[in-house]
């Protein structure tokens, strides 16, 4: 089993920045890939960024260049470095972890006003 936890979210004026955080505890060392994915309101949950264990890294187009995940493998913790937040960039955020199968965190609230 592994259990998740994120924090970082909050409410921000667009151009501002946010990190998230998410913490892995459990069966840690199986985690091969992890990542963030978010959900707004009468929209679908689409992949923000994901990270494997080797540091190789994926964006969606619309945060390329604004968003940078990263991961502390020695703290089993993976970040979201959010800059140049837009107002559509709203929605709760979700971290992801995929070993035997995935798992999520209970997500977290990010509000960018314009």
């Amino acid at each position: 089993q592994v259990q998740l936890v994120e924090s970082g979210g909050g409410l921000v004026q667009a151009g501002g920045s946010l990190r998230l955080s998410c913490a892995a505890s459990g069966i840690t060392f199986s985690i091969n890939v992890m990542g963030w994915y978010r959900q707004a309101p009468g929209k679908q949950r689409e992949l923000v960024a994901a990270i494997t264990s080797g540091g190789s890294t994926n964006y969606a187009d619309s945060v390329k260049g604004r968003f940078t995940i990263s991961r502390d493998n020695a703290k089993n913790t993976v970040y979201l470095q959010m800059n140049s937040l837009k107002p559509e960039d709203t929605a709760v955020y979700y971290c992801k972890a995929i070993s035997a199968r995935p798992y999520w965190g209970q997500g977290t609230q990010v509000t960018v006003s314009s």
